[in-house]
């Protein structure tokens, strides 16, 4: 199937246009090898590992949730040409669905609300508002790690009946104004901050981390492509003491 066939689907999938104005340029094709593509690698981050896994596998196109290149290049550091050497040696295109597949419908909050088992799912501007069987915020957390596979620190003690999820970074001042205005008893995110924990009140912080709360929905997108998909998994190596 050639890439400028798959684009289009990819843009139904994730409209562009729901990208934050921060991701204008770093959304999309941000690698082009021309290939036909004849199998899909899937994973939230491209990292050399990923991409070796991605040629071993022998497919002609990486789609990742985060972009290579962030910032704009003056000098390309050995880091990212070693990256990149990888990439083009092995013809494999790049095609990024960041902040717009967050927002877009199937995409990771859904994905995320869908796991955590929320009902009655209310669409926000980048995060899902839904109510859970109430619970204590201990067996939340529980559910939490089992389901997401992954380890969860959690602030705050009340009973939890609603639910804010959003996927990566989510504790910032307005997502927490945001769970309060909608009635949530706790917020799911990644990357729980100190200014965070002092901001939320009685509002209970959940950090299920960046990539549990994010890598669910690339690997669900496997299923929505139209060839051969795999999802290639790449936790960070991050040790806790118990």
């Amino acid at each position: 199937m050639n890439l400028r066939e798959i684009t289009p689907l990819l843009e139904s999938i994730a409209p562009p246009e729901l990208a934050e104005d921060f991701d204008t340029g770093r959304i999309g094709l941000v690698l082009d090898r021309s290939a036909d593509v004849r199998k899909i690698a899937v994973a939230l981050d491209p990292t050399d590992y990923v991409l070796k896994e991605a040629a071993r596998l022998g497919a002609n196109l990486l789609i990742t949730h985060h972009t290579l290149i962030f910032d704009p290049v003056n000098l390309i550091s050995k880091k990212l040409s070693d990256t990149l050497k990888i990439a083009i040696d092995n013809d494999i295109s790049i095609y990024t669905m960041h902040t717009n597949y967050d927002k877009a419908e199937g995409g990771v909050n859904d994905v995320l609300a869908g796991i955590l088992g929320l009902r009655n799912i209310i669409p926000l501007a980048l995060g899902r508002v839904g109510e859970i069987k109430p619970c204590s915020a201990p067996e939340f957390a529980s559910l939490i790690a089992k389901k997401l596979d992954t380890h969860v620190q959690y602030a705050g003690d009340r009973e939890i009946r609603k639910v804010m999820v959003v996927g990566g970074s989510g504790f910032r001042r307005e997502y927490i104004d945001i769970a309060i205005e909608h009635g949530a008893d706790a917020l799911v995110s990644g990357e729980l901050r100190h200014d965070a924990l002092r901001y939320a009140g009685e509002l209970c912080l959940f950090d299920a981390t960046h990539y549990a709360t994010e890598a669910p929905a690339m690997k669900r997108l496997c299923e929505r492509l139209p060839i051969e998909s795999v999802f290639i998994e790449d936790k960070p190596d991050v040790r806790v003491e118990q």
